[in-house]
């Protein structure tokens, strides 16, 4: 049985609590030189707007939002455990999910397998776009930062092309979109608390199927170790017979199939359409949480709803505190900052202090170090 180790639980511990104390510090100055409501703003955030079920609702939003942003964090997490910086979340599930509302709404299909076709057609155009980056990266050398900054660009155009080519045809408006999903291939919400009017995603389960399915392939495969060990050093990876140029293509195509299921949540549960309006920035918002995470599968989670009730609380903060909501931004860029900081801190320390614990055993003579081995 293994012994409790106190210091490296206090260790992991440090960083996030330290990545917290800096960002509210910063961000209660900021608050104060801008010159808001430092307490009413904190107090508003953390206990609501007082008003009745406001609270739930905000909660309930946020296990929405934080659906959307969770599958956009494992998404990234993937390519950042093999070292790739994907980048391109963001117009890969914006193909991804565009292409689903159009072979979705001319579909009539039973519910299941409606469902079904429409989440396996996301996957397939996501895995195919993020891999149009792997293949360039494994057959040119070019850099996945920038080809998939560059394909999220791509990405913009070809969607306001593409999108005027389904365009439903309604008149007399601005905005454009495909036609409504029917009802077979919608996924119906859940009612957690009845007296409130807000349904939870339907799509929170697959979530959940997804950040087990992440666990699971990387740390109890053989896929999981060579890409962990690749991303931790190619060269080792080759000399013990893996194929880097391989696991680069299928990282990426498994990161871009990920990424096509960021939009589903929004699209199957709530507006059934792709249209101009539909949301974006959520991959980049997905790069913030998998670092702040740290690519745990547990971690992204929290991360995530973390994020997601920072941003459903924004209203509550410019109505009662009067408070731009810009300010959550801001928080969330501070809580990345300082995360990364933190844990490069905690980092140092801990290898100072393990070095001088081994030096301290050196010095005590070869029958000391003995005894703590044993021990």
């Amino acid at each position: 049985m293994k012994r409790l180790d106190l210091n490296r639980i206090g260790l992991a511990l440090a960083a996030p609590l330290l990545a917290v104390a800096f960002s509210v510090l910063v961000t209660s100055v900021i608050l104060l030189v801008a010159g808001d409501p430092v307490w009413l703003t904190w107090k508003t955030l953390i206990f609501g707007s007082g008003q009745p079920h406001a609270m739930t609702r905000t909660l309930l939003q946020t296990v929405n939002l934080g659906t959307t942003y969770y599958l956009s964090a494992i998404a990234v997490a993937i390519g950042f455990r093999m070292n790739l910086f994907n980048i391109g979340v963001d117009g890969q599930y914006r193909m991804a999910v565009f292409a689903a509302a159009v072979v979705g709404s001319w579909l009539d299909l039973p519910r299941p397998l409606h469902l079904l076709v429409i989440i396996v057609v996301a996957m397939v155009v996501g895995a195919a776009w993020a891999s149009i980056a792997g293949l360039l990266k494994v057959g040119r050398g070019v850099s996945e930062v920038i080809s998939t900054i560059m394909l999220n660009a791509i990405a913009g155009y070809l969607l306001a092309y593409l999108l005027r080519k389904v365009a439903s045809g309604e008149p007399a408006s601005n905005n454009i979109s495909t036609k409504e999903i029917p009802l077979s291939g919608r996924m119906p919400g859940i009612t957690l608390v009845p007296d409130v009017p807000v349904q939870t995603y339907g799509f929170v389960f697959v979530a959940i199927l997804v950040g087990f399915g992440y666990w699971y392939l990387l740390g109890r495969t053989r896929f999981g170790f060579d890409l962990r060990a690749t991303g931790r050093s190619a060269t080792a990876a080759v000399a013990s017979g893996v194929n880097v140029k391989r696991m680069v293509l299928i990282s990426m195509a498994l990161s871009g199939a990920i990424a096509g299921l960021v939009g589903l949540p929004e699209l199957l549960g709530k507006t059934y359409q792709y249209d101009l309006s539909f949301p974006a920035g959520i991959g980049f918002t997905g790069i913030a949480i998998a670092l702040v995470g740290r690519n745990s599968p547990i971690g992204v989670a929290i991360a995530a709803l973390f994020f997601a009730y920072l941003n459903t609380s924004s209203n509550p903060l410019q109505i009662i505190a009067g408070v731009a909501p810009e300010i959550v931004v801001v928080m969330q860029g501070i809580i990345t900052f300082a995360v990364v900081v933190a844990y490069e801190l905690v980092r140092r320390y801990g290898v100072a202090r393990e070095q001088r614990r081994v030096a301290e055993q050196l010095t005590a003579g070869p029958g000391t170090a003995a005894q703590e081995v044993t021990a």
